[in-house]
Parts: C-alpha cells; structure tokens; sequence
C-alpha cells in the first residue's frame, strides 16, 4: 500500500534538521514537513510547562498537515512532553517517534555499564534517559550532565570554533563524565559537535548519536506497517521566527538552497 503523506518532524531549532537529514537518507521517497519553532528556542531553558504549550502547538501544526506520522526532533520536547504530543496524535491515529526511546533502547541492550548524558537542563531535569535506560536493563549506570550553553553556541554558528572546543572540554571534564565508555550526545543540536567529543575522549569511548537510530527507527516501523510513499514530490521547512542562521545551517546540511516559510502558530 501506498502512502504519500508527509513525514512531519519539529524541534525548536536547526538540531532537528540533523534528524530530517537522515530521514531523507534512509527514506529518499518520503516528503517531510519540518517545523522549527525558532521564536522560542532554546526549548532546553524553558519550564516543563512552557514545552508542552510549545509541543502541542507543533503538533497540532503537523497533524493539520495531513502528517502520516510525527518525529520529535527535540530531546527536550520528548522528555517533558511526550504524553501530550501522543494525546493529540492517538485522537488521529498517528504513530510518535520520540528521539529518547530508541536511543534508550539501544544502549540498554548494548554491553556497556557506564552511560553518560550531556543535554540540556530541561532534558536532565525530566531524568528521561535514565528512566528509559534502566527500565530495560537495570544495571547500567546513568551519568546525566545539563550543557546549556552548547545549543545558544551551535545556533549562533559557533559549533567549529575554538570557543565550541574549550566549552566542550570544560564540560566534559565535569567528574560525571569520567570514568563512562558510552556517551549520548542528549540534543539533536549535538550532532554538529560530535568532533570535538570524539575529539576530548581521544576516541576511546561510543558516542551515540540519535539521527541514525532514529530514521531506522522510522524506515522500520514504514516498511512493518506497509506506509511507505512511492516517490518524494516536495518537502517543506517551516519556522516560528526566520533567522539567518537557520537558512545559513539548512543550506549547509542539505547541500542546497532550502525554501523556508515563516508562519505563526
């Protein structure tokens, strides 16, 4: 069977392109809908409250979009408001993709004991990660480290600096972040600093990234439920607040001119 609706993904900012990247490499006859809710990034800073009002508007924005099904692009938006993102989309039967539970997942079945975190405050505070890990496999260990200034940093365009390494490096040398062999880079934006972590640990430790895992997590469930669309027409990007930098990183991680909208929701 095929099914031509668009893959809907949001995030608060550029991190979530990362993940409609790798949606497009895994699944090139899909069409996506990005929203990028830039008025109020970073999502991270924000009160659980405050991201759930954020997320549900998203939501609601994707769903009106005819969306097949909706990928939360933001680690923050998915630990605190996860239930209200699947409310609104089980009253159209929409399958959620989060990007906590299938990282959880693999590295809960992994064979490493020592996790760290690093993701903003709002995503350590929720405790997520260390809930989703242990809940599979209740012997890790889960180091959980709030880096809020890295996402402010990448947004600014300042993710290959030498700025962007010192912050890493400082970061990182927190005693938390010390006797790991696994560390989940804990924000979508992370993606665009892995070089600089694989670079403090000198390669001797996993780095999980999220992209990866969670657009196979996304081709599986198409190819199990038989939704997969036959030919990619047109994708569309929207935002809340269109910035430069936003146009400058879409441009630069699609290797194209992007159209972006602005819309208010």
């Amino acid at each position: 069977m095929i099914d031509s609706r668009p893959i809907g993904i949001f995030d608060s900012g550029v991190g979530g392109l990362s993940i409609a990247k790798e949606i497009k490499n895994f699944c090139p006859q899909e069409n996506i809908i990005y929203f990028g809710d830039t008025k109020h990034l970073p999502y991270g800073q924000k009160s659980a409250q405050a991201i759930k009002e954020y997320s549900q508007k998203a939501t609601r924005f994707l769903l009106e979009q005819d969306c097949k099904i909706i990928v939360v692009a933001c680690n923050s938006a998915s630990a605190n408001a996860l239930k209200e993102i699947k409310n609104l989309a089980r009253e159209r039967k929409i399958k959620v993709i989060d990007v906590i539970t299938p990282v959880a997942e693999k590295v809960a079945f992994g064979f490493d004991q020592q996790v760290g975190v690093i993701a903003t405050q709002a995503t350590v505070n929720a405790k997520m990660y260390t809930r989703k890990i242990r809940r599979f496999n209740k012997h890790i260990q889960v180091y959980e480290l709030a880096t809020p200034l890295l996402v402010p940093m990448i947004e600014e365009g300042l993710s290959k600096s030498d700025i962007s390494k010192q912050l890493i490096n400082r970061y990182l040398s927190h005693k938390k972040m010390q006797n790991i062999d696994t560390i989940i880079l804990g924000c979508t934006h992370y993606s665009f600093i892995q070089r600089w972590v694989d670079s403090f640990y000198e390669g001797r430790i996993k780095i999980i990234n999220s992209p990866l895992i969670v657009a196979n997590e996304l081709k599986i469930f198409l190819e199990e439920n038989r939704m997969q669309a036959e030919k990619s027409t047109q994708d569309y990007f929207f935002v809340s607040d269109l910035t430069l930098n936003f146009t400058k990183f879409a441009k630069r991680i699609f290797n194209k001119q992007i159209q972006i909208k602005l819309i208010k929701i």
